[in-house]
């Protein structure tokens, strides 16, 4: 029965998005074309400035000693919006905007970066120091 549900939504969300795109076309005219070219445009460069970020994020965990998947998946959400945003249609664009106000979860340090973080001075044992021979 969900299998149904799932299938009604993928084949309703098309029909929706291309009858809300012939109803605000016949009240916006070209308008609507320029803030389609135009969002798309915007979903683009979201989506190239994104791919920049991702491989800046990704050597900065690398050269911190956490693992590249926290940088990947960080960013997937800007790239999700950014494709979204390419797709032509007002409701993608919506859901498109509620992703990018999503704050992004902070991912809790591990053992590893706990450790880095104390003070520069960790390895250094104080004593006393006397050669036998």
């Amino acid at each position: 029965m969900p299998v149904f549900f799932v299938l009604l939504i993928l084949l309703a969300f098309p029909v929706l998005e291309i009858w809300l795109l012939i109803a605000l076309a016949a009240q916006y005219g070209w308008w609507l074309l320029l803030y389609l070219a135009v969002v798309a445009i915007l979903g683009y460069r979201l989506i190239k400035d994104e791919q920049l970020l991702m491989f800046g994020r990704m050597a900065q965990t690398l050269t911190q000693g956490g693992t590249p998947a926290k940088a990947l998946f960080g960013s997937a959400k800007n790239l999700i919006a950014g494709i979204l945003l390419i797709i032509p249609g007002v409701i993608t664009d919506a859901i498109a905007v509620i992703l990018l106000l999503l704050p992004s979860a902070k991912v809790a340090p591990d053992a590893k970066q706990a450790r880095a973080r104390k003070a520069a001075n960790d390895d250094v044992i104080e004593g006393e120091f006397r050669r036998e021979d």
